[in-house]
């Protein structure tokens, strides 16, 4: 696997476990290189079904994207709350930076809201 252009596009974990499953799945050829590339897929993949990625979905993340675009959120903030979605005010003070000053109460309180909806809790086992 090569980067052609590094920071032409973020991913989020949902589509990053997507695209190793597929890779996986597509994998037939048991050389030495491939085999260390298995090994990584494998325990990249089974990280990311235990973490709140392996409860969403590509509609999910859309519906939550959009209804963060009445925020003035940088792409990375939005990636950040999409990959480790935002439950109390101290994590979006974690997530966005001088959140004291770019949001008022009332919009980080409608962001936890958004999150609970859109990109639903980890239960863990």
């Amino acid at each position: 696997m090569e980067t052609i252009k590094a920071n032409a596009a973020f991913l989020c974990n949902y589509e990053v476990m997507q695209i190793l499953q597929q890779l996986k799945d597509n994998t037939q050829k048991k050389h030495k290189r491939e085999s260390s590339l298995a090994t990584v897929t494998y325990e990249t993949i089974h990280y990311l079904q235990d973490s709140d990625c392996k409860n969403q979905s590509a509609q999910s993340i859309h519906k939550f994207l959009e209804a963060m675009k009445r925020f003035k959120l940088t792409k990375t903030e939005k990636l950040m709350m999409v990959n480790t979605p935002p439950r109390t005010e101290l994590e979006i003070q974690l997530i966005v930076q001088e959140s004291e000053e770019r949001l008022t109460d009332e919009e980080v309180q409608s962001i936890i809201a958004i999150a609970n909806e859109y990109l639903p809790v980890t239960n863990i086992t």
